[in-house]
Parts: C-alpha cells; sequence; structure tokens
C-alpha cells in the first residue's frame, strides 16, 4: 500500500510537472500573440465572465477568439494544478500517517 501511494505521489508530481510545459507552451502562445496585437485586459476580468463579454471582446472583437481561447487556456491550467496539488497533499498526507 506504502509503494503505491509512493508511485502516485510521484505520478501525481509528474502530472504537475507535464501541466507546466502545458501552461507554457499553450498559454504563453496565445499570450504573446495578444501582446504583439496590444490587446489589454487585467488579470481579474480573465475570472469575470460578464466583463469580458461587456468590455472586453467589445473593445478587441477581431481577436475575440484568442482571448476567448487565452482564458480557458488559464482557466484549465489553474483548476487542474489546483486538483493536483490537492491530491498531492492528501496522499502525502496519508503517507506520512501510514508509515
Amino acid at each position: 500500500m506504502v509503494g503505491f501511494l509512493i508511485f502516485l505521489v510521484i505520478g501525481l508530481f509528474a502530472a504537475l510537472l507535464f501541466l507546466n510545459v502545458y501552461f507554457r507552451v499553450k498559454v504563453l502562445k496565445k499570450y504573446k500573440y495578444l501582446v504583439n496585437n496590444r490587446v489589454e485586459f487585467k488579470t481579474t476580468d480573465i475570472f469575470n465572465k460578464e466583463k469580458m463579454e461587456t468590455e472586453v471582446y467589445p473593445k478587441y472583437p477581431k481577436h475575440k477568439h484568442e482571448i476567448a481561447e487565452f482564458v480557458r487556456h488559464i482557466k484549465y491550467s489553474v483548476n487542474v494544478a489546483i486538483l493536483l496539488i490537492l491530491l498531492i497533499t492528501i496522499f502525502g498526507g496519508i503517507l506520512m500517517y501510514t508509515r
């Protein structure tokens, strides 16, 4: 059981590393595109769909698809990272108390 938990925690760390690579590749490509086209919005707008619809998309209608993709990738990366860190913490705690 302990060996399985250790293997699971190592696998979750590897998944977190993969998430970092995913973040760098997908998100930074979109970010570079947005910066090159001078698309600007606040970080808090990313998590506020209503504000994106009313303020950001009308301001940059030509770049709506790229903005939406950027926001989707950011949200996905954050959600997966939270889940992986939570799982690593839980399984690490179980390992700590079973040894």
